[in-house]
C-alpha cells in the first residue's frame, strides 16, 4: 500500500483532547545516578494530580528519553507520558515508530508522541547530523508523520520520499492505544507548522521557549489560534479537535517572594539569563494568575518545564496551582 491510499487526518477528536478540562504535566531530566529519586517523584506528582510526565529528545548530554520513558511507564498507572519533543532527525522514522509502539505498550496505551524538526545546531554536529534548512526540516515532518501513521495501520505500507523512506508488509508491531496514539506538534510557525497541526496532529505545543529566550504575547496566541482554526476549516476539523498546550520553560516558583529571590539568586545566572522572557518566576498567587491569563487567550494544558534539582518548583506547583484549576 502507498502512502496516498491512507488518510492521515484525525477524524473526530481522540479522548485525550476531548477532555477540556484544565491539566498540567512536568517535564523534567532525572538524574542519572538517582532513579529512585525520579520514580519517586513520578509517584508524588501522580499523586498530585498532574495528568502527565514529559522528557526531551537530547542524547548529547542526557539519558536517552526512550529509556527515561521507559522507567516513567513501568513506575506509574495514570499518567500520559510524552515526548516533548522528539526530534525527527535523531531516529529514522521507522525506529521512532518503533521505539513509541514499545513505550505505548509498556505504559498500556498512554503515550502521546510529540514531534519537533530540531532547532539545536551544536547538537546536530555533536552527533554527525547535517542541519538542514528551515523548509526542508519542515518537509520532512510531513514524511515522518506519514511514515509513522503507516507503519502503526497493521496495513502493507511502503513509503519513498525526499528525504525519508520506510516499509512493512503489515507485521509492524502496533501500539495498543485506542483509537490511535496521539501526536503533538511543536512549534507556531503560521505558515507550515499549524498547518500540519491541523492535518495531522491532536495537539499544538507553544509557548516560551529557552533556546530562543522569548515568550509568544497575548496578541500573537489570539493570531495563531485563529490560523490554527482556519487550518482545521480547510481539512473539515472542528476547533476543539486540536488540544491547545503552552510550555513554560522554564517555570521556578517559591512560596514568598523573598524565598523565591533567594532561590533564583542561588541558581546558574547564566543559565538563567539565556532563557530571557521565556522563564516565569513566581509565587503560587502570582503562578495561578499567570496561568489564568494563559487560559483566558484559549490554552487548556500546560505543560511545566523544571530545572535540574527544582523539586520545590513540581511540589509548590502540585499542591497550589494545580488545585486552583480543578
Amino acid at each position: 500500500m502507498s502512502d496516498r491510499a491512507l488518510d492521515l487526518t484525525p477524524r473526530g477528536t481522540h479522548p485525550w483532547v476531548a477532555d477540556q478540562t484544565i491539566r498540567f504535566g512536568v517535564s523534567y531530566y532525572p538524574h542519572p545516578a538517582d532513579w529512585n529519586h525520579f520514580i519517586t517523584w513520578l509517584k508524588r506528582m501522580e499523586a498530585w494530580g498532574y495528568d502527565s510526565y514529559w522528557n526531551y529528545d537530547h542524547p548529547t548530554d542526557r539519558v536517552d528519553c526512550w529509556n527515561v520513558l521507559a522507567v516513567a511507564a513501568t513506575a506509574t498507572e495514570r499518567m500520559r507520558l510524552g515526548t516533548l519533543v522528539a526530534c525527527i532527525y535523531y531516529r529514522s522514522p521507522y525506529l521512532l515508530a518503533r521505539a513509541a509502539a514499545d513505550i505505548d505498550r509498556l505504559s498500556n496505551g498512554r503515550l502521546v508522541l510529540g514531534l519537533g524538526i530540531g532547532d539545536n545546531v551544536p547538537e546536530f554536529e555533536a552527533m554527525g547530523i547535517p542541519f538542514p534548512p528551515t523548509r526542508e526540516r519542515l518537509r520532512a515532518m510531513e514524511e515522518t508523520i506519514q511514515i509513522v501513521r503507516g507503519l502503526w495501520s497493521g496495513q502493507p505500507f511502503a513509503f519513498t520520499g525526499e528525504t525519508f523512506s520506510a516499509s512493512t508488509d503489515g507485521s509492524f508491531l502496533r501500539p495498543v492505544q485506542e483509537p490511535y496514539v496521539p501526536i503533538l506538534l511543536a512549534g507556531g510557525g503560521e505558515k507550515v507548522t499549524l498547518r500540519q497541526v491541523a492535518q495531522y496532529a491532536d495537539a499544538s505545543n507553544m509557548g516560551a521557549h529557552d533556546w530562543i529566550g522569548s515568550a509568544v504575547t497575548e496578541e500573537d496566541i489570539a493570531r495563531k489560534f485563529a490560523k490554527l482554526d482556519g487550518y482545521l476549516a480547510n481539512f473539515g476539523r472542528a476547533p476543539e479537535s486540536v488540544l491547545r498546550s503552552h510550555f513554560a520553560m522554564p517555570l521556578i516558583m517559591g512560596e514568598t517572594r523573598a524565598a523565591l529571590e533567594k532561590k533564583i539568586a542561588a541558581m546558574n545566572q547564566e543559565k538563567l539569563a539565556w532563557c530571557g522572557d521565556a522563564l516565569f518566576a513566581g509565587t503560587p498567587e502570582e503562578t495561578i494568575a499567570f496561568y489564568q491569563r494563559l487560559i483566558d487567550c484559549g490554552f487548556r494544558y500546560f505543560l511545566l518545564n523544571i530545572l535540574d534539582g527544582d523539586d520545590e518548583t513540581i511540589e509548590l506547583a502540585g499542591t497550589t496551582v494545580l488545585p486552583a484549576f480543578r
